[in-house]
C-alpha cells in the first residue's frame, strides 16, 4: 500500500513506539477538537479526490474507537471492511498520491503489535488526554475541599478548638481516606480522633 511510511530509529523493530496502550481510552469523549482551517488548506483536501477525502476522514474518526485509541490495523482487508468498500478498490485508492491512508505510518504498540498512526490524530489525542487529566485534577481538588468542609463541621461537634487546627483536620481526613472509609459515621470519626491523639502523643514522646 503506497501510502504507508516507516519511520525508523525509535524501537527495536525500527518503528516509532506508540505512546498509548489499550488501557488508555476516551470512552466519554464524544467530540474531537479539529483545526478546521488546517484541514481546509491541507494537501489532502486540496488534491485528494472526493472519495479519498471521505474515506480519509472516516478512518480518522474510526481510529478514535480503536485499541489503542488513535490507531488503525495494517491489514487492507480489515480496513476495507471497516470502510464498507471493496478491498481491491480500496488498495487502488491507496496507491494515489493522496489516498485514504495519506500520512498514516506504521508504529509499534506496547504489546508488540504493528498498527498505523497519524501525527495529527496523535496530537489531538494528546490534547484531549491532557484536558481530561486537568479536569480530573480540578474535580479531585473540589471534592477534597468539600470533604474537608464536611469533616470540619462534623469535628466541631466533638472539639471546636480542634477544627481551628488545619494540620489536625487534614491529618484526620488523610487517615480516613487511607482507611478507605465510605461513610464517616460517628464511630469512624471517634476512631480517627483517637488515632490523632495517639499520633500527637507519639510525636511528643519522640521529642523527649
Amino acid at each position: 500500500m503506497g501510502q504507508l511510511k516507516v519511520v525508523g530509529g525509535m524501537s527495536g523493530s525500527e518503528l516509532p513506539l506508540y505512546p498509548y496502550g489499550v488501557e488508555n481510552r476516551l470512552d466519554s469523549h464524544f467530540f474531537v477538537a479539529w483545526e478546521r482551517r488546517r484541514w481546509l488548506n491541507s494537501g489532502m483536501r486540496l488534491q485528494g479526490t472526493p472519495e479519498c477525502r471521505a474515506l480519509y476522514l472516516d478512518l480518522i474518526w474510526i481510529s478514535y474507537d480503536q485499541a489503542p485509541v488513535g490507531t488503525l490495523p495494517t491489514d487492507p482487508a480489515i480496513l476495507a471492511k471497516i470502510l464498507m468498500v471493496e478491498r481491491g478498490h480500496f488498495e487502488a485508492l491507496c496507491k494515489l498520491p493522496f489516498g485514504p491512508l495519506h500520512n498514516w505510518v506504521q508504529c509499534e504498540c506496547d504489546d508488540g503489535e504493528v498498527r498505523l498512526m497519524h501525527s495529527q490524530v496523535l496530537r489531538t489525542l494528546t490534547e484531549a488526554m491532557s484536558r481530561r487529566e486537568d479536569n480530573r485534577a480540578k474535580n479531585e481538588a473540589a471534592n477534597a475541599a468539600k470533604r474537608l468542609q464536611r469533616l470540619r463541621s462534623t469535628l466541631a461537634g466533638y472539639d471546636a478548638k480542634l477544627v481551628e487546627n488545619d494540620a489536625a483536620v487534614r491529618w484526620i481526613d488523610e487517615y480516613l481516606v487511607k482507611q478507605g472509609v465510605a461513610y464517616r459515621t460517628s464511630s469512624v470519626i471517634e476512631d480517627a480522633l483517637r488515632s490523632w491523639s495517639d499520633h500527637m502523643l507519639d510525636l511528643g514522646m519522640r521529642r523527649l
